[in-house]
């Protein structure tokens, strides 16, 4: 029985370790690098912190969106700190987003400065959602989208695709 009970906690505890490993530091360079991995493929960019008030109603949406759609792009970036990745990975598995590969946490001292690689016209208001088509233009969205307003942005940049 005791055996039992230490193989379930390891399993646990390996599976938190595993999903924890999803989350990846955004620093200086990883916009450009997330672009570059994205490269000629439309792509929705979601930023958000465990302290929003709205994100939440946004991951419900998108976490149920991308079951509906798993060819959707999604790239995930919380602004919160390294130092709450568990906090982090526990939520996103609540909106079953915790197997997005391309989720990051803001990782260095001044976010002001990934803020600014991000967008220069964003001072650290959340949710925001970018919206990028094959060519990398983007759509910027703060506060709500809602589900239709995806809906359309997916139809239409999976149409252009199709050209």
């Amino acid at each position: 029985m005791m055996r039992r009970l230490l193989l379930v906690m390891l399993l646990v505890f390996a599976g938190n370790v595993f999903a924890a490993d999803n989350l990846r530091p955004f620093v200086a360079g990883s916009m450009a690098q997330i672009q570059e991995e994205h490269a000629g493929k439309p792509f929705l960019m979601f930023l958000w912190s465990l302290t929003c008030t709205y994100c939440p109603t946004e991951l419900e949406m998108l976490g149920k969106f991308k079951q509906q759609h798993p060819e959707l792009n999604l790239v995930l970036i919380a602004t919160d700190t390294p130092d709450e990745k568990s906090e982090i990975v526990a939520h996103l598995a609540g909106y079953k987003l915790d197997k997005v590969e391309d989720s990051w946490v803001f990782a260095e001292d001044m976010p002001e400065r990934l803020r600014f690689e991000i967008d220069r016209r964003w001072y650290g208001e959340v949710p925001r959602t970018y919206f990028y088509d094959q060519a990398h233009e983007r759509i910027v969205k703060t506060g709500l989208v809602g589900e239709e307003f995806v809906k359309k942005w997916f139809t239409l940049v999976n149409t252009e695709s199709v050209k």
